[in-house]
């Protein structure tokens, strides 16, 4: 992936999807119809009796460009998920309320449930072996300095924030990996495949390990079998839960690696720490000066592009945005904050990527869909690269589900209601990110969080 200059200003931004979502196929929803999908009639909330169709585009046009110095239209660069699918079908309010196998969260069933990292016991000493990545010629070790994890209650605390009205609570019980020893005889055995069991409770599920493809890490744990364990865990209260692990995972055979997941009808979801380790950024080629917010730096995306033999739009100030936008604040916050350079700074960058694709995977047990109207948390992600490039925050579309979803299904609250709602998560998320500023990511949402509220109010 080829990188901007060095000490890139990020002048210009990109509010619009890139040139290469054109050859990729990729045609952005129109402005009509990411209005509308914030509604449950799925309609124009503009739309009038008796409206000139004239009037409607005017006032159409004008309230998609205020919306996009908050929320941009999704990137869509080279081997990105929308670049690989961009035929992805969008889910609209309207389809996500009408969507018969949703899981309502209910006062007897609205906790959030946050289990930490397992325990790696003597039996499975061998385990510890697979934490370090190694990579480059003659496959070096990656072991200079080891980052504890991210606690589980930095994430119950991000969560009680982004799931707002939501009760988030840490798994009440240690988890454990330990030896395996039953036998499965009806059960396929891939080449290498061994066996650890995972210990919650009294209940014991068989997870299946391997090495990694890639040869990154020396073995890797299997997702489905992770889920299903976390099935096992869910608390009869709980609305979901969010089983966090260190190991690499992968999916299927042919799977190199895979960071999360959820069954979002089960209300269960695994996240692996493993990949977002910031040691293993220029094996995954992250260009740490265009990681959110910065990514929408226009002189970047076009850099992206020109690799691909696509040459700049000729509007030169197409998408440049306003000087107070809360997109632009956000890069100017995050701009002067320097690469992480002490294993505590390490850590709190570990985290802020690992708490985005949790707050991402829980939102598919509220039944929400892979975002494509606009760049948002919910989006599909194909790699490491892309996963830093998007936000953290919802896009209207998706604020009106979970909003919907707490606000007015659990609290009871009417539309108005919904609508301060929103401005109490923005406060909420506003005040975790003061007290994470360090980080470019949250440094970055909080000046972004501001800027929205004096939008809002």
């Amino acid at each position: 992936m080829p990188r901007a200059p060095k000490g890139c200003p990020h002048v210009r931004l990109q509010l619009e999807p890139s040139a290469y979502a054109e050859e990729a196929g990729y045609v952005w929803i129109s402005a009509d119809r990411r209005l509308a999908a914030t509604t449950s009639s799925g309609r124009n909330p503009l739309l009038a009796r008796g409206q000139g169709t004239g009037v409607l585009e005017k006032l159409t046009h004008e309230a998609a460009a205020k919306l996009s110095d908050a929320f941009p239209g999704p990137l869509v660069l080279p081997d990105d998920d929308l670049a690989l699918d961009p035929k992805c079908q969008p889910q609209s309010f309207r389809s996500w309320l009408n969507e018969k196998a949703r899981n309502k969260p209910t006062k007897g069933r609205q906790t959030l449930y946050v289990a930490a990292v397992p325990e790696i016991t003597s039996g499975v000493g061998f385990m510890e072996d697979w934490l370090r990545p190694s990579i480059g010629k003659g496959k070096k070790v990656l072991s200079s300095e080891k980052l504890a994890s991210p606690p589980a209650d930095d994430f119950v605390e991000y969560l009680s924030a982004f799931y707002h009205g939501l009760p988030v609570k840490p798994f009440p019980h240690d988890l454990g990996f330990v030896p395996w020893t039953k036998s499965k005889k009806s059960s396929k055995q891939g080449k290498g495949t061994s066996y650890v069991g995972l210990l919650a409770g009294n209940n014991c599920t068989r997870i299946r390990a391997r090495p990694s493809l890639d040869g990154v890490f020396k073995g890797q744990l299997n997702l489905n079998d992770l889920l299903d364990a976390a099935i096992e865990m869910l608390p009869d209260d709980a609305y979901s839960i969010i089983l966090l692990v260190n190991h690499d995972m992968y999916e299927d055979e042919d799977d190199d690696f895979c960071c999360g997941r959820a069954y979002g009808g089960s209300r269960v979801a695994v996240v692996s720490s493993a990949r977002y380790h910031p040691i293993l950024d220029d094996h995954a080629e992250i260009d740490y000066a265009h990681m959110w917010p910065a990514s929408h730096c226009k002189s970047y995306v076009e850099s992206v592009c020109a690799a691909e033999g696509l040459k700049p739009e000729a509007k030169a100030t197409k998408g440049v945005g306003s000087v107070s936008g809360p997109l632009r604040v956000a890069v100017e916050a995050a701009k002067g904050l320097k690469e992480p350079s002490t294993p505590e700074d390490r850590r709190a960058l570990w985290f802020s990527r690992l708490v985005r694709t949790v707050a991402h995977e829980l939102g598919h047990c509220l039944g929400i869909g892979h975002c494509v109207y606009y760049a948002c948390v919910m989006q599909g992600t194909a790699g490491m690269a892309e996963d830093v490039r998007q936000p953290p925050y919802l896009c209207p579309v998706c604020l009106s589900k979970v909003s919907y979803a707490i606000a007015y299904e659990l609290q009871g609250r009417k539309e108005a209601g919904q609508g301060e709602y929103a401005l109490e998560r923005y406060r909420s998320l506003a005040e975790f990110c003061d007290s994470w500023g360090q980080v470019g990511l949250f440094a970055g949402y909080g000046a972004w969080l501001r800027a929205r509220l004096q939008q809002l109010e």
